[in-house]
C-alpha cells in the first residue's frame, strides 16, 4: 500500500467527523489538516475504529455534555491505522504503515500527527491491514493486566462482552485462568464470548448475575473480576463478584465524575481495587501488534463490520445500540 493523494487535502483541508449535539455527528471536508512538528510524523489514515470511550461524547452524557459542544473536528478518535506521508522524525520513513495514536486525540480525521511513542510499525505485506486496528485496544488491556497480578489457576469474571471485554476474556484464558466467566446483557455477544475463550457465560438480561456466578463457582465467587462497561449497574454487579480479599479491575469509562458504587460492600469484603485508563497504553503498541502478527493471540475476527466513511453516522448509532446491531464488534470506518 502506498500513500494516496487525497482530493480533500488540497489547500490544507481534510475530511473529519465533528460532534454537534447528542447522537448527532456531521462529516466535514474542510477541517484544517494538522502540521507535524519537529519529532512528529503526519499519518494519512486508512482506517479508524470506534471505541466504547467514544459513546459518552457521542451521546452527550454526563461530563461529556459541555465538552461535546466545543469539540474540534476529529475529537476523541484514537484507534488509527495509516501510512506515514510526512516525517520530521528520524527512523520513521514516508510510506511506513503504522498503528498511530493522534497526538491531540483528534483521530476521527483523514490526517493525524503522531510522535514515535504513539506509533507501531505494521508489516507491509499483511493481508488484512484493517484487522490490525485491534492492536490498539489490545495494548490497553495489556497495560491494565500488567498492573493486576497473577491470574494462573484463578477464577475470573468479565462484566461486559463488547470488544474490550472479549479481549480480556481471551487474554485471561491464555494467561492460565482456570475459569473465565463472560457476562453481558446483549445475548448475541455470548457466543462470541465462548469463541474468544470464556469457559462459562451469563446472560444478565435473563438471570441474576450474582446467583449465576455463585452457582458456576460452587459458591466460591471469583478471584478476579474485570468491569468494562462503566455504568453504575454494571459496576455494582462487578463489585459483588469477587470473593473476600479478591480483586476488581475497573476498566469501563464512566460518563459522570460522580456516580453510585457499593463502597461499604467493597470495604467489608476487603476487595483490592485497581482502575486503569490512560495513554500509557502506547508503550504496549508494538508488543500488541507483534502478538497479533505472530499468531500469539487470535483477535482479528472481531474487527467487524468495516463501513465506508460516509456511513459514520450509522456506525455510531450501531455502536451505541449493540442489541440492535448483531455481529457488530470492533466497528471500523474505512477512508
Amino acid at each position: 500500500m502506498h500513500p494516496v493523494a487525497s482530493p480533500f487535502a488540497n489547500g490544507g483541508f481534510m475530511r473529519a467527523i465533528q460532534f454537534v449535539g447528542p447522537r448527532k455527528i456531521v462529516l466535514v471536508d474542510d477541517a484544517p489538516q494538522p502540521q507535524p512538528q519537529e519529532g512528529e510524523v503526519l499519518v494519512q489514515c486508512k482506517y479508524v475504529a470506534l471505541c466504547g470511550t467514544n459513546m459518552g461524547p457521542y451521546l452527550g452524557d454526563g461530563r461529556w455534555a459541555d465538552l461535546q459542544r466545543t469539540s474540534p473536528p476529529g475529537w476523541l478518535g484514537h484507534e488509527n491505522i495509516g501510512l506515514v506521508v510526512e516525517s520530521r522524525c528520524r527512523g520513521w520513513e514516508v510510506g511506513t504503515p503504522v498503528l498511530a495514536h493522534p497526538e491531540d486525540y483528534n483521530g476521527f480525521a483523514e490526517f493525524i500527527r503522531s510522535k514515535p511513542q504513539g506509533l507501531a510499525r505494521l508489516p507491509s505485506d499483511v493481508p488484512d491491514l484493517a484487522a490490525l486496528v485491534v492492536a490498539q485496544p489490545l495494548a490497553t488491556v495489556l497495560r491494565a493486566l500488567a498492573r493486576t497480578g497473577n491470574v494462573i489457576q484463578h477464577r475470573c469474571a468479565v462484566v461486559g462482552q463488547g470488544p474490550m471485554g472479549l479481549i480480556f476474556t481471551h487474554l485471561l484464558g491464555r494467561m492460565g485462568a482456570r475459569q473465565v466467566i463472560g457476562i453481558d446483557t446483549v445475548a448475541w455477544r455470548l457466543p462470541w464470548s465462548r469463541r474468544f475463550g470464556a469457559t462459562d457465560v451469563v446472560d444478565a438480561s435473563k438471570e441474576d448475575t450474582l446467583e449465576a456466578v455463585r452457582r458456576l463457582t460452587g459458591g466460591a465467587m471469583v478471584d478476579f473480576c474485570v468491569e468494562v462497561v462503566g455504568h453504575p449497574d454494571s459496576l455494582d454487579t462487578a463489585a459483588r463478584l469477587p470473593r473476600r480479599y479478591g480483586r476488581l479491575l475497573v476498566f469501563g469509562v464512566p460518563h459522570n465524575d460522580s456516580q453510585p458504587f457499593p463502597w461499604y460492600h467493597t470495604m467489608a469484603n476487603e476487595t483490592e481495587l485497581v482502575a486503569s485508563m490512560g495513554p500509557e497504553c502506547m508503550h504496549y503498541f508494538q508488543t500488541a501488534v507483534d502478538m497479533i502478527v505472530q499468531g500469539r493471540v487470535d483477535l482479528t475476527a472481531m474487527v467487524t463490520p468495516r463501513m465506508p466513511w460516509d456511513q459514520a453516522a450509522e456506525a455510531f448509532e450501531m455502536y451505541a445500540n449493540p442489541a440492535n446491531a448483531p455481529g457488530s464488534l470492533k466497528l471500523t470506518l474505512v477512508f
